[in-house]
Order: C-alpha cells, then structure tokens, then sequence
C-alpha cells in the first residue's frame, strides 16, 4: 500500500510503538477525532499494512534463557521440499523465527530455549533429523543490543 499519507504513517508509528494505544488517545496524538481515526486503522487493518496486535514477552521472564540462530542447509531446494521443511517448523513452537535466504545457507532460524541442555535435546530430536535437512549451524546469543520490531516510520 504506497498511498499512504502523512496521518496514516504517525497512526502506523504510534500503533507500532504502542499498540494498546486507546483509539481516542491515537486520534488525539495524529490530530484527528475518534471516528476517522477508527476508520483509517481499520482500513490499515483491511488491506494487511497492520498484521495484527501483540505482547512483547521477556523471553527470560517465562524461563527461556537462550536464544539461538540456526543456519540450516538443506539436501534439496525443490518447492515441495522448501515447504515441507517450512511446516515441519511451524509446528515447533521453540523455532519463533523462519526466514528464506539465498546463498549457501537456506534458512535462518530463531529458537528460544530454556537452557543448553534443552536447547541440545531440541537440536538432535527435533531440528536435525527434520525433512530434508542436510546440515545445521548454530549460534547461541550472548546479549541483544537492539530488538526494533517493524519497520522505520520517521
């Protein structure tokens, strides 16, 4: 959606850092009045700008201590095995992230464990013997320095 206009792009701003935002303090914050404000982020909403609403959780208040990257490679690029791969990890509620790339490494993954231990079992049971997997690399995170979900609104 490239027609956005000035209002749309401060409501995506004041949405995307703070989505709990009252409709009628939103519309204060943009300069309108509650009901085109209402309109505007429906229609935001309609056409898939806006996704959907969250909590931002602290992995670490809920006993997931680690964060890990995968890089994972697999034996066949084939759609059907891409897509098989893609649902198998779905299906695994530690891997939170699932990014195609191209180059030598096929995805990208982010999985939150709770210690290194678990994070061992999950590695050897779950994401290794996946279908089509030819070789896995991983990266434990050692500190966040900046997590920015969304996209830059200036």
């Amino acid at each position: 959606m490239s027609n956005l206009d000035e209002i749309d792009r401060r409501l995506l701003a004041e949405l995307q850092s703070e989505g709990r935002v009252t409709n009628v303090e939103l519309a204060h914050r943009v300069g309108l009045t509650a009901p085109p404000c209402l309109r505007r982020v429906r229609a935001l909403e309609e056409e898939g700008v806006i996704r959907g609403y969250h909590a931002e959780i602290d992995p670490s208040k809920m006993g997931f201590s680690i964060t890990v990257f995968a890089m994972v490679s697999l034996k066949s690029q084939a759609e059907d095995a891409l897509r098989e791969f893609e649902t198998h990890m779905h299906n695994l509620p530690e891997v939170r992230e699932v990014h195609m790339l191209n180059g030598e490494i096929d995805f990208i993954l982010k999985i939150v464990s709770k210690d290194l231990q678990s994070f061992q079992e999950f590695l050897t049971s779950k994401l290794t013997p996946a279908p089509n997997v030819a070789s896995v690399k991983t990266s434990l995170t050692i500190r966040t320095s900046k997590h920015e979900p969304g996209v830059p609104l200036g």
